[in-house]
């Protein structure tokens, strides 16, 4: 998607910090976060092959109220001239404000549509699926699953994996619908491995990452694990604990640290090396896929 004009491959910045240096690892940042100034990190990679699928027809997909995904979808179409329907997890919120996140999209032109939990829960359901469509008036839009995360998208975060072949041991990121790590361990090289921190309790991504890998690769590809332990209690939840260990990395770093996804990952990183996890002589990447909302 030439016309968004993004910059890649990302930087890949070598960062000093003794919480991993006294335990002989190497830590990088693979700054996603500096692709593009609206389609950040993986919110590009997921959407571009999805764009070009779309050629111009309206886009709908879902999200809840504080989804990066709706925002950058939104923002695209704005970028684009195309128009773009949301379909937010929700219909006790149609009446009330707009918070920050959804006054976003709806200011870069998107159409939003809420709707009762039980009926997003069945989203994907033939028959639910077009009796939104019908109520939004969008027959022939271009459907985007929540997250973005489908086979096209994995594809594109192959190139992830792929700009990382041989710079580092381990790639860690935080996961919430598993779409970019499908594709990052699918994209690198032999003996690299691909850690995924979940921002969502249930454990039910490691299912969800290998069916998207069969879905666009046909079975699974690269080495890849994932570790639930640092979602501090589920997506949106910021503790004062993950609060002051993401103002700390910042004042250490000069990177900013979005909180819902990159501080958990980060945070993750930090106690896997003091539990010794990672032999001495490792370098470890971390994904910065996005970037804190202003």
């Amino acid at each position: 998607m030439t016309d968004l004009r993004p910059s890649l491959p990302s930087p890949l910045q070598e960062v000093s910090d003794d919480r991993f240096g006294r335990y002989g690892v190497r830590l990088l940042l693979k700054r996603d976060d500096l692709i593009h100034p609206e389609l950040i990190g993986n919110k590009w990679r997921k959407l571009a092959p999805n764009l070009e699928r779309a050629a111009g027809r309206t886009l709908l997909t879902f999200g809840g109220a504080y989804s990066n995904h709706l925002r950058a979808t939104a923002a695209a179409g704005r970028l684009l001239g195309q128009p773009t329907v949301g379909v937010v997890r929700g219909d006790e919120l149609a009446g009330r404000p707009l918070n920050p996140s959804l006054a976003r999209c709806a200011a870069d032109g998107m159409r939003l549509h809420f709707v009762e939990r039980s009926t997003y829960r069945r989203k994907t359901e033939p028959d639910v699926l077009g009796n939104l469509l019908d109520t939004v008036g969008a027959r022939d839009a271009y459907v985007v699953p929540e997250g973005g995360s489908n086979a096209a998208a994995v594809r594109g975060c192959r190139a992830l994996g792929e700009e990382l072949r041989g710079r580092t041991d381990v790639v860690a990121l935080a996961c919430g619908t598993g779409g970019t790590l499908a594709g990052l361990a699918a994209g690198l090289g032999p003996g690299q491995r691909a850690l995924g921190i979940p921002v969502l309790r249930g454990g039910f991504l490691d299912d969800g990452i290998q069916a998207l890998q069969e879905e666009a690769f046909g079975g699974r590809r690269g080495e890849w694990r994932l570790d639930e332990r640092f979602h501090f209690g589920g997506y949106a939840r910021v503790t004062p604990e993950l609060e002051t260990f993401a103002a700390d990395f910042e004042r250490r770093h000069n990177v900013p640290v979005e909180r819902l996804y990159v501080a958990k990952s980060l945070y993750g990183l930090v106690v896997l090396a003091e539990e010794d996890a990672f032999a001495r002589g490792t370098t470890v990447t971390a994904v910065i896929t996005g970037r804190p909302f202003p």
